[in-house]
């Protein structure tokens, strides 16, 4: 599978291993896939990590038990494409109550409030900041607060789109209690 992923994949090459890797018949291929995401070849690593963000739902509920694991190589990816697809596979997972992490919060909000950091990756940790302090009215407090401060700056329209659909969850939230 790793020679699959040494050039810049294609759509169909994408959606071939997408084909290979899918049904729980073929977990032992997610795995190896999954593995080649922390590859030493950047190329390679990030290929893995691209193919998973084109798993259908079905096939993307294998990768909910790397959940922690995830969330452990976001807070210390240095390396801005790979993150950005790490934050994009975890916002296709559920974050429920019981299993929130305070130090990926603090991560989120550090990130969507910095300027340095790139658009993409500020969009994605409002979202993710939103996922996962929703269950807390003083947490949406906090993050309307930040929110509310970033928007005095200069946002990209994916950015200002980000932050418009959170604030907008917000303040439906706020109203439903």
């Amino acid at each position: 599978m790793k020679s699959h992923l040494t050039h810049r994949l294609s759509q169909s090459e994408i959606k071939e291993l997408c084909a290979k890797t899918k049904g729980e018949h073929n977990d032992d291929l997610k795995e190896k896939l999954y593995l080649l995401t922390m590859n030493d070849d950047r190329r390679v690593a990030i290929n893995a990590l691209w193919v998973f963000t084109h798993f259908a739902a079905a096939d993307n509920e294998w990768l909910y038990a790397k959940h922690d694991q995830l969330i452990d190589r976001c807070l210390l990816e240095r390396d801005v494409t790979k993150l950005r697809l790490i934050l994009s596979l975890l916002l296709r997972q559920p974050f429920y109550e019981d299993n929130v992490r305070t130090d990926f919060i603090d991560f989120c909000l550090v990130r969507l409030a910095d300027p340095k950091s790139p658009y993409a990756i500020r969009a994605l940790c409002i979202k993710l900041a939103y996922e996962q302090m929703r269950y807390w009215p003083e947490l949406l407090n906090e993050l309307r607060q930040t929110l509310d401060m970033i928007s005095r700056e200069s946002l990209s329209p994916g950015l200002r789109s980000a932050w418009g659909q959170v604030v907008k969850k917000i303040c439906k939230s706020g109203s439903s209690r």
